[in-house]
């Protein structure tokens, strides 16, 4: 179990501007990563030292956009103004938390511009949806993993988070310093956060100096 990306929404109209606008701060490219067709969404992604790597994803015009999960997350995330959506944590054995939470999970697959295809199996995105301090959980199908997207040139080094820890541990099965490695968190009070809880900012540094998006 490990940090696998981080999530970051915008609206379809804005997801350029917004692109353009993390990846001059972060001083880093994005790859255009293609479009989720059973979520009804489509992302940019940006590979980060550590074999973790940020994703900027909005919804689309499309009727999965409203009934999947994913895309209601993403959907929802926008129409709010977009931001942090949440962070996500790869395992190598997803039946683990089937079994944990007693429903499959569910495929997903993205074409990228070039035509090949990232496949994988996720699970959580209800929980996310209604506590976005907690993670979802991933598999990946394909060893093409998206951090190998481009070169990376950035770290995460610290994430702020409006939560809980003992509620996030409990969410994992295990102790949360087994997903987020040497990343330092910050916790937040909710109401500190607007009573809101989830990512509230990532400290990433750069090549030139520590950049935080919130």
């Amino acid at each position: 179990m490990r940090l696998d990306h981080v999530s970051y929404v915008t609206s379809h109209d804005q997801l350029a501007d917004t692109v353009q606008r993390l990846g001059s701060r972060l001083g880093s490219t994005f790859v255009d990563g293609g479009v989720h067709p059973r979520f009804g969404t489509r992302n940019f992604t940006m590979p980060l030292i550590g074999d973790h790597y940020l994703e900027v994803v909005c919804p689309l015009d499309h009727p999965a956009s409203d009934s999947s999960p994913f895309g209601k997350a993403v959907s929802q995330r926008a129409s709010e103004g977009g931001g942090w959506l949440t962070w996500v944590v790869s395992v190598d054995d997803v039946s683990i938390i089937e079994s944990r939470l007693g429903r499959p999970a569910v495929d997903g697959h993205r074409t990228r511009p070039d035509g090949s295809d990232l496949r994988w199996k996720q699970i959580g995105v209800l929980e996310t949806i209604k506590d976005a301090q907690l993670p979802f959980f991933i598999q990946w199908l394909s060893q093409d993993h998206p951090c190998a997207d481009g070169k990376a040139v950035s770290k995460i080094l610290k994430i702020e988070i409006a939560g809980d820890e003992k509620t996030i541990t409990e969410w994992l099965g295990s102790d949360m310093s087994h997903a987020i490695g040497e990343i330092e968190v910050q916790w937040i009070a909710p109401g500190e956060n607007e009573g809101e809880n989830g990512i509230v900012a990532v400290h990433i540094a750069t090549p030139h100096g520590v950049v935080r998006i919130d």
